[in-house]
């Protein structure tokens, strides 16, 4: 059987090559699914994660999302000693997946003349720029995410149906959530896939906008940990002093850019 660490990258390069994919379908000139719009993205992506998680769910738990590892470990249910390693993991899934997407649309990347679309392919990019409002929108969406898999891991559902319910749960965060931001909710798929970008011979492609990718990596990490935290601060009764410092910290967030918005208006 293959390791945990070959599942995470294997589940991670899975997401990628249909999440990306539903994207490039979408966007690049010539495919016969161009304009596809919101609707055929989200439920694109819900189901690629519950095909990763359908292909190395059993072998690595498919967390394909260092968001999820990391507050797994913060709530206690994940050895921090494999966290390094699934991240990287993660990462090099992420990059490879987008990479096979950039391969098998190459003959579309010289036709299409966007640089934005072609960078929203791989990464994230906010609807309106506002770092602080655009962190918000990331902590909320992997809030939700990882609350949302705490209570739907305590239900007990026919074999097999799991990783589909999941799956319905990503695309309810894109619908409801992801118009801001684009929902990355996950580092992995947003830096990795944004390196890609960065090194691949794509024509015209523009920058890689290193100026935000700190907010989709930032982000998630802390709505990813706090949802665990407050998962079990609200069904477990659990509350370690990490729950009152990222409680702090979400706060500190949220007033930053409620501040930030009075000043600019």
């Amino acid at each position: 059987m293959m390791s945990e660490y070959l599942g995470e990258f294997t589940g991670t390069m899975i997401l990628m090559v249909f999440g990306s994919g539903v994207v490039a379908g979408s966007v690049l000139k010539g495919s016969k699914s161009e304009n596809a719009g919101w609707l055929t993205i989200c439920v694109a992506w819900g189901l690629g994660v519950a095909f990763a998680v359908f292909a190395v769910g059993s072998i690595s738990g498919a967390h394909i999302n260092p968001a999820v590892t990391l507050g797994m470990a913060a709530g206690g249910n994940f050895p921090w000693a494999k966290v390094p390693g699934y991240i990287l993991a993660q990462l090099a899934g992420a990059f490879t997946g987008s990479s096979l997407v950039w391969l098998h649309y190459r003959p579309h990347w010289g036709i299409s003349g966007d640089p934005a679309a072609k960078l929203a392919i791989f990464s994230t990019i906010p609807a309106v720029r506002s770092y602080p409002d655009n962190l918000v929108s990331e902590v909320v969406g992997t809030f939700m995410l990882l609350f949302g898999l705490s209570f739907i891991g305590i239900n007990h559902f026919a074999d097999g149906l799991n990783p589909l319910v999941i799956g319905a749960y990503i695309a309810v965060i894109g619908f409801s959530l992801g118009g801001t931001t684009g929902f990355a909710i996950n580092p992995a798929r947003d830096l990795g896939p944004r390196i890609a970008h960065f090194l691949l011979p794509i024509p015209g492609k523009g920058s890689s906008d290193w100026a935000y990718s700190w907010v989709p990596v930032v982000g998630p990490i802390i709505g990813g940990i706090y949802g665990v935290l407050f998962y079990n601060a609200l069904f477990e009764k659990k509350t370690p002093p990490v729950f009152w410092i990222f409680s702090g910290l979400v706060l500190l967030i949220f007033f930053i850019a409620i501040f930030h918005h009075k000043k600019r208006s």
